[in-house]
Protein backbone atom coordinates (compact mmCIF):
# COMPACT_ATOMS: atom_id res chain seq x y z
CA UNK A 1 0.00 0.00 0.00
CA UNK A 2 1.43 3.37 -0.96
CA UNK A 3 1.27 6.53 1.08
CA UNK A 4 -0.61 9.53 -0.32
CA UNK A 5 1.65 11.89 -2.24
CA UNK A 6 4.32 9.30 -3.05
CA UNK A 7 3.17 8.63 -6.60
CA UNK A 8 2.91 11.17 -9.43
CA UNK A 9 -0.52 12.70 -9.88
CA UNK A 10 -2.58 11.24 -12.70
CA UNK A 11 -5.36 12.72 -14.78
CA UNK A 12 -6.20 16.42 -15.02
CA UNK A 13 -4.21 17.34 -11.89
CA UNK A 14 -1.09 15.63 -13.26
CA UNK A 15 -0.27 18.52 -15.58
CA UNK A 16 -0.49 20.96 -12.70
CA UNK A 17 1.77 18.72 -10.62
CA UNK A 18 4.30 18.64 -13.47
CA UNK A 19 4.17 22.45 -13.66
CA UNK A 20 5.12 22.62 -9.99
CA UNK A 21 7.94 20.11 -10.47
CA UNK A 22 9.35 22.12 -13.38
CA UNK A 23 9.09 25.38 -11.41
CA UNK A 24 10.91 23.75 -8.50
CA UNK A 25 13.63 22.46 -10.85
CA UNK A 26 14.04 25.94 -12.36
CA UNK A 27 14.47 27.43 -8.88
CA UNK A 28 16.86 24.66 -7.89
CA UNK A 29 19.07 25.20 -10.95
CA UNK A 30 19.13 28.99 -10.45
CA UNK A 31 19.81 28.88 -6.70
CA UNK A 32 22.09 25.84 -6.63
CA UNK A 33 25.84 25.59 -7.07
CA UNK A 34 25.47 25.82 -10.85
CA UNK A 35 23.61 29.14 -10.72
CA UNK A 36 22.31 28.13 -14.13
CA UNK A 37 19.91 30.60 -15.74
CA UNK A 38 20.68 29.76 -19.38
CA UNK A 39 18.71 26.51 -19.46
CA UNK A 40 15.10 26.58 -20.61
CA UNK A 41 12.73 23.87 -19.38
CA UNK A 42 9.67 23.07 -21.49
CA UNK A 43 6.83 20.63 -20.85
CA UNK A 44 6.00 18.52 -23.90
CA UNK A 45 3.07 16.30 -22.92
CA UNK A 46 4.43 14.10 -20.14
CA UNK A 47 8.04 14.68 -21.24
CA UNK A 48 10.41 17.50 -20.36
CA UNK A 49 12.73 19.21 -22.86
CA UNK A 50 15.87 20.99 -21.66
CA UNK A 51 17.37 23.54 -24.08
CA UNK A 52 19.98 26.27 -23.83
CA UNK A 53 23.73 26.77 -23.69
CA UNK A 54 26.12 25.94 -20.85
CA UNK A 55 29.88 26.57 -20.53
CA UNK A 56 31.02 22.94 -20.27
CA UNK A 57 30.03 19.31 -20.71
CA UNK A 58 30.26 18.89 -16.93
CA UNK A 59 27.61 21.60 -16.45
CA UNK A 60 25.37 19.92 -19.03
CA UNK A 61 25.75 16.57 -17.26
CA UNK A 62 25.03 18.15 -13.86
CA UNK A 63 21.90 19.88 -15.17
CA UNK A 64 20.67 16.65 -16.77
CA UNK A 65 21.38 14.62 -13.62
CA UNK A 66 19.53 17.17 -11.46
CA UNK A 67 16.55 17.24 -13.84
CA UNK A 68 16.25 13.46 -13.93
CA UNK A 69 16.48 13.26 -10.13
CA UNK A 70 13.72 15.84 -9.62
CA UNK A 71 11.45 14.69 -12.45
CA UNK A 72 11.38 10.97 -11.70
CA UNK A 73 8.75 9.20 -13.78
CA UNK A 74 8.89 11.74 -16.61
CA UNK A 75 11.13 11.36 -19.67
CA UNK A 76 13.75 14.12 -19.84
CA UNK A 77 15.15 15.07 -23.26
CA UNK A 78 18.33 17.13 -23.40
CA UNK A 79 19.11 19.55 -26.24
CA UNK A 80 21.61 21.58 -24.19
CA UNK A 81 24.56 22.88 -26.22
CA UNK A 82 28.06 23.34 -24.81
CA UNK A 83 29.50 26.76 -25.70
CA UNK A 84 32.72 26.63 -27.67
CA UNK A 85 35.29 28.67 -25.76
CA UNK A 86 38.26 27.78 -27.97
CA UNK A 87 40.15 30.50 -29.77
CA UNK A 88 39.19 30.99 -33.41
CA UNK A 89 41.31 29.06 -35.89
CA UNK A 90 41.47 31.96 -38.36
CA UNK A 91 41.04 35.72 -38.45
CA UNK A 92 37.69 37.16 -39.38
CA UNK A 93 37.77 39.26 -42.53
CA UNK A 94 35.66 42.39 -42.31
CA UNK A 95 34.77 44.12 -45.56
Amino acid sequence: MSRPGTEPAQGPGGAQNLDYLVAHLTDHLAAGPLGELGVRIEIRGEAILLTGTVPSARYRDDVLRTARAELVGHPVHCDIVVADSAAPDHAEEVE
